[in-house]
């Protein structure tokens, strides 16, 4: 264990402990829930729990665990992965669903650093060691096109590119019921939900989050619609379209319904990165790389055809 300790500056006066605690330690909020769970957060001696207070001044002692080590990506083959395209700087795949896009601590599932690995991939060092050549993830649940950096020149631009937006990013989603306007943009700030660590959702302080759509084909009980991201928050799509009251198909976490879901043999959220457009980083050409619906979103869209 290491101790930490120092007066509350004023600039985290008011906040939550876990959020405070997270910008000042450099620690995600889950870290420092599970720190002050286990008493090892005191403010002026006292124990205090992660939605406590923080109070300018206030002498603050945090008892930090020893760091574990970092996640490994494991070169294992990942079935169902495509390569879409390669060249000396970048690798672009086809992710399949329940796939992650690198190693995290509780994940013990295959990843798309893990597969390109063990398919001879040389990526290149830039980044944290668990990510390194990631410039952009997709959800565990979500399928399509991701693309990864094997060069240094290549990581540099295209995260450049992306936090720049010019990344275009298109996605199909199904989602429950039918959106009004059916086509429009929800312009709507995304941030950690209160209950659920591990969930977001629309909030008054989160993040600027705009996503654009339009309406592809309209069903009985569902609409496929065409999704571009202005911003790349996570679970960006999923959330917006929940406090719509049109959540995904399939996506149980965010209110979808499960019987729904059980009609169109869904297990995850109906949810594909069907494209990416971007300016080549090595020779400056604009190229697209598209992914078609993979077997369980095409079965989906073939029972609601089906029923009219």
């Amino acid at each position: 264990m290491t101790d930490r300790a120092m007066p509350v500056p004023e600039g985290l006066a008011g906040m939550r402990v876990d959020a405070g605690l997270a910008r000042l330690l450099g620690l995600s909020r889950t870290a420092v829930a599970t720190i002050a769970e286990t008493g090892g957060v005191e403010l002026d001696g006292s124990p205090v729990g992660k939605s406590d207070r923080l109070t300018a001044g206030a002498w603050l002692q945090v008892r930090l665990p020893e760091p574990a080590a970092p996640p490994q990506n494991t070169p294992v083959e990942v079935e169902g992965m495509t390569v879409l395209y390669s060249d000396e700087d970048i690798v672009a795949v086809d992710k399949p669903p329940g796939v992650a896009a690198h190693a995290s601590v509780g994940w013990t599932g295959p990843t798309v650093l893990g597969g390109l690995a063990a398919a001879g991939y040389r990526i290149t060092t830039s980044g944290v060691p668990e990510r390194q050549g990631i410039v952009q993830r997709l959800d565990v649940g979500t399928s399509g096109v991701m693309v990864v950096a094997l060069s240094e020149r290549a990581y540099t631009a295209l995260k450049r590119a992306f936090k720049a937006r010019t990344v275009e990013k298109r996605y199909h989603a199904l989602v429950q019921g039918h959106p009004d306007p059916s086509s429009g943009t929800i312009d709507a700030p995304i941030g950690r939900h209160r209950g659920h660590d591990w969930k977001f959702a629309v909030t008054e302080r989160g993040r600027d989050s705009r996503t654009h759509y339009d309406t592809l084909e309209a069903f009985v009980a569902a609409s496929l619609l065409d999704v571009h991201l202005e911003t790349g928050r996570t679970h960006q799509i999923r959330v917006h379209f929940a406090a719509l009251h049109h959540p995904c198909c399939g996506d149980l976490t965010y209110g979808a319904d499960p019987v729904l879901a059980g009609t169109l043999g869904l297990e995850r959220q109906w949810l594909h990165a069907v494209s990416l457009a971007f300016t080549h980083p090595g020779d400056g050409r604009r190229m697209e790389i598209t992914s078609e619906y993979p077997a369980d979103l095409e079965h989906a869209l073939a029972v609601l055809r089906a029923r009219g």
